[in-house]
Formats: C-alpha cells, sequence, structure tokens
C-alpha cells in the first residue's frame, strides 16, 4: 500500500529521501556549534581591546587553529544548511531557485577557502 496519490504515481512524484539526512545534518552541526560557540566566546571577549599581535599569537597555537577551523566549517556548513531549506520552501521559480542554491554552494565553498587560507598564513607565520 503505498502514501502516494493516483497522481503522484504516474508523474513518479515521491519524497527525495533528502529529508532526514538533511535534517540530521543541521542538527549535529548545531550540536557541534555548542560548545565551540562558547569556546570561541571565551577567546573573543578578553581578546577584545587587545592588540592585534596578540590575537595572532593566540590563533597561531595548533589547537586553537584547529578549534577556530572547526568553529568556522561547522558555522558555514550549518547556515548553508539553513539558507538552502529557506530557498527550498519559499522560491517556487525554478531557475531561480537553482541558481541561488549554486550560488549559496559557491560562496559557502570561498568563505570555507578563504578561512582556510587565512589560518594557515597565520599557522606558518606568513
Amino acid at each position: 500500500m503505498s502514501l502516494q496519490t493516483p497522481l503522484g504515481r504516474v508523474r513518479g512524484l515521491g519524497s527525495a529521501r533528502e529529508g532526514v539526512a538533511h535534517w540530521w545534518a543541521q542538527r549535529v552541526s548545531a550540536v557541534l556549534l555548542l560548545p565551540l560557540s562558547i569556546w570561541f566566546l571565551s577567546w573573543v571577549l578578553p581578546v577584545l581591546g587587545q592588540p592585534y599581535s596578540d590575537a595572532r599569537v593566540f590563533v597561531a597555537q595548533p589547537l586553537n587553529a584547529f578549534l577556530l577551523l572547526t568553529f568556522m566549517l561547522a558555522l558555514i556548513y550549518h547556515a548553508l544548511l539553513g539558507v538552502q531549506v529557506v530557498i527550498e520552501d519559499y522560491l517556487h521559480t525554478r531557475w531561480l531557485e537553482v541558481s541561488l542554491q549554486v550560488a549559496i554552494k559557491l560562496i559557502a565553498f570561498l568563505a570555507a577557502l578563504a578561512t582556510a587560507f587565512a589560518l594557515i598564513r597565520i599557522v606558518l607565520g606568513a
């Protein structure tokens, strides 16, 4: 017994089977962001008002660089998932939906690349 309507069966439309994976990815990234956000805020607040060199020395430490990279990548991924859902739910013009999906994925990729590149430069002392 199928839950699809007869018209849905004829058209071949139905669940794309991606909703649960997307939901889990959103929740896992949110849970990962919770301790990382606490770490980030506990680091940023004391550094506010300090010289740039102090922040650079802190970021150049391997553990801090790793945590900052993990925080930024999780944040970018979480934001990408959220914006994707908004676009899918509220845009009904197919070409615009596809164009925006490609654009946000490109922006997320470039943001992740810029973050990684900047951290590598700081860690290596360039």
